[in-house]
């Protein structure tokens, strides 16, 4: 059944954003997309390499500001906020997951998750935050590995420090950019399984950006874009789990 336990988290409407190129021309690389994400709902948008996902995940995750258009996240205009603002925003209500895990290689695996704790306006203790990683690394089937370094675990270990960093704030969305995309198979459905277990036990939005179709159905909705535009959105009443995906 649909999720209707929560309103819209994001809205956007008419949203256009374009890059320059390097021989003058701009490139149009989001056209007029319009959508509503709602809380603790899990996402799947797809498209192929080249039709505007990352661009419009980094406007999503308050990353990139240059666009024209209306973005309201909780029902108030991003655009009135300051840089600072934003910032705050995006560290204390929104994690992220990366294809490239993007975790800092000199630091350990507790060290790589505490970032965002030090950062985030719930401030803790030392000991609070020792406790919550201890959690988090718990809860990502990590334990034990708090003292090792990023290049002593293997891809899907190192995907899953980064959806514990991503979760240490408790964000009211985590964004996954191609997650699954420098794993192997086996690996890549066990942290999509993470990542759909989150969203039903966390209540947080869940939103994979994917070119890979295949997945789709894990989520609760699935938005396509094809050249920079909404080219459809699915309702997914019921959403597969994802034991069951091949791909």
């Amino acid at each position: 059944m649909e999720k209707t336990n929560g309103g819209n988290l994001i809205q956007i409407k008419n949203l256009v954003a374009t890059v320059n190129l390097n021989n003058g021309d701009t490139l149009v690389t989001v056209n007029k997309a319009n959508m509503e994400l709602k809380r603790g709902n899990s996402y799947a948008i797809v498209g192929k390499s080249g039709s505007g996902k990352t661009s419009l995940i980094s406007i999503i995750g308050l990353l990139n500001h240059s666009y024209q258009g209306e973005f309201l996240y909780n029902g108030m205009s991003v655009s009135t906020l300051t840089d600072s603002q934003l910032s705050m925003l995006r560290a204390s209500n929104i994690g992220f997951v990366f294809q490239n895990y993007s975790l800092i290689k000199h630091l350990r695996v507790w060290e790589n998750i505490e970032l965002p704790l030090l950062y985030s306006k719930k401030k803790m203790n030392t000991r609070q935050r020792k406790e919550a990683i201890r959690n988090l690394l718990q809860s990502v089937g990590l334990e034990g590995k708090e003292n090792d370094y990023p290049s002593n675990l293997s891809g899907g270990e190192q995907q899953r420090v980064a959806i514990a960093r991503a979760l240490a704030v408790s964000p009211e969305a985590i964004l996954c950019d191609e997650p699954t995309g420098a794993l192997d198979y086996n690996t890549g459905k066990a942290i999509l399984k993470l990542l759909q277990d989150t969203c039903r036990q966390k209540g947080m939005t869940v939103i994979v950006i994917t070119h890979n179709s295949a997945i789709a159905p894990m989520a609760d909705r699935i938005i396509h874009i094809k050249n920079g535009r909404v080219s459809g959105m699915e309702l997914n009443p019921n959403p597969v789990p994802v034991e069951t995906i091949e791909w």
